[in-house]
């Protein structure tokens, strides 16, 4: 009884690290205001978008990009047909943008794809001010490029991130929980790590970064988080990636368990493999230099996805409640109370709509599929490849 109790308080010791740190980022995104030039200079943007296989959906993605509210000579899109067996580069093609068809079935990926047009196209994009990054399944709002450009303009952003959504939260109890978690961290955590550590971390999808920036680094990342690992690559180099919430990207989220449980292993594998990677770098940092970004910046790699970090929330509460008594059972308590009050900022913060509130309730059904996620992730052999995913558009037709 007596190591039990000592696995139940060492585990509630441990979990308020986390807890902690997500009290500490909900103060901060309120406290968040975005940084933008007191005055936009319409730069010339590079619009990237590397696709796989996209020929269903390139098109509306395209298309939303043309009818951005911008000026039409003062952008390009450039779309990277990337080892490509339908007919993306075609559709792309006809629809107006400037396509470059890679095949090198030894280098698949994203960051690989990216790194390929960075550095040996640099004569069809040195004329750019700025290159944004989009996925190539997106609809970006028609503030979106003039956004970029406005926080861009300021001399003193070379990274910026934009609010990535969800374009379906009514689509199922999925996607609007996915609009949920949005909300939370691609919001509130971007908002409140900009307060705490002075940098939010890359999303893959809505960055932003001026065109030197990428002469000079190209896309040196090719793990499956390569947009997290480029954040981490830039703050070791004193660059720092800003936010702005009012420039937002749409995203299609999946509802079949099939295509979210794939999507779900990829993201979050990758992920717990960068922080086996990062932690001892990030340390390092934070010893020599005495600068308290970089812990907040391991705070924030290291804290575990939502849904894992209720289980264990889950786990320690019910071993306090069963073994110990007093200040421990308060600590149990407030862990609870801060999560509530996460998760609740994030959509009071981004004004979710009442669906999205509505889904909430199925959030424990949400938290039951994640547990064999998560098992087969640590059962299975981790997978680098490229796996696209069918989107909700497809599986209609």
């Amino acid at each position: 009884m007596i190591i039990l109790e000592v696995i139940v308080k060492s585990m509630l010791v441990m979990l308020a690290l986390p807890a902690g740190y997500l009290l500490l980022c909900t103060i901060g995104a309120y406290l968040f205001r975005k940084e933008i030039a007191t005055k936009n200079k319409f730069l010339n943007i590079g619009v990237l978008i590397s696709a796989h296989n996209e020929e269903e959906g390139i098109v509306h993605t395209l298309e939303g990009v043309f009818a951005c509210d911008y000026p039409a000579n003062s952008y390009k899109i450039y779309v990277i047909a990337d080892n490509c067996t339908d007919k993306t580069a075609e559709k792309a093609r006809q629809a107006g943008a400037l396509v470059f068809e890679r095949f090198d079935s030894d280098n698949r990926g994203k960051g690989q794809a990216l790194d390929w047009f960075l550095k040996n196209h640099l004569e069809i994009y040195r004329h750019t001010d700025i290159i944004t990054i989009i996925d190539a399944d997106v609809s970006p709002d028609k503030s979106y490029l003039c956004e970029i450009s406005a926080s861009l303009s300021d001399p003193n952003i070379q990274a910026v991130q934009a609010f990535n959504s969800v374009s379906n939260p009514n689509a199922g109890w999925r996607p609007a929980l996915s609009d949920a978690a949005f909300n939370i961290f691609c919001h509130l955590r971007m908002a409140g790590s900009i307060k705490l550590s002075g940098t939010a971390v890359l999303k893959g999808n809505g960055m932003a970064f001026k065109t030197e920036l990428l002469k000079r680094y190209g896309w040196p990342c090719h793990s499956m988080v390569e947009d997290m690992e480029f954040t981490l690559r830039l703050l070791e180099d004193g660059i720092s990636v800003n936010y702005n919430p009012d420039a937002v990207i749409r995203s299609e989220m999946v509802t079949s368990s099939k295509s979210a449980t794939s999507q779900r292993n990829r993201w979050e594998g990758g992920r717990f493999m960068l922080v086996r990677k990062m932690t001892l770098p990030l340390l390092k940092l934070f010893t020599t230099s005495g600068q308290t970004r970089y812990l907040y910046a391991l705070a924030e790699l290291a804290t575990p996805p939502l849904s894992l970090l209720v289980m264990l929330f889950s786990l320690a509460t019910a071993g306090a409640l069963m073994l110990l008594k007093g200040a421990w059972l308060i600590l149990a308590a407030s862990f609870w109370l801060i999560l509530v009050f996460y998760v609740i900022s994030g959509q009071i913060q981004r004004r979710a709509s009442l669906s999205t509130w509505l889904y909430l309730a199925a959030a424990p059904l949400y938290i039951l599929w994640k547990i064999p996620v998560y098992a087969g992730m640590m059962l299975k052999k981790k997978s680098t490849l490229w796996v696209r995913t069918t989107r909700e558009s497809e599986k209609k037709q």
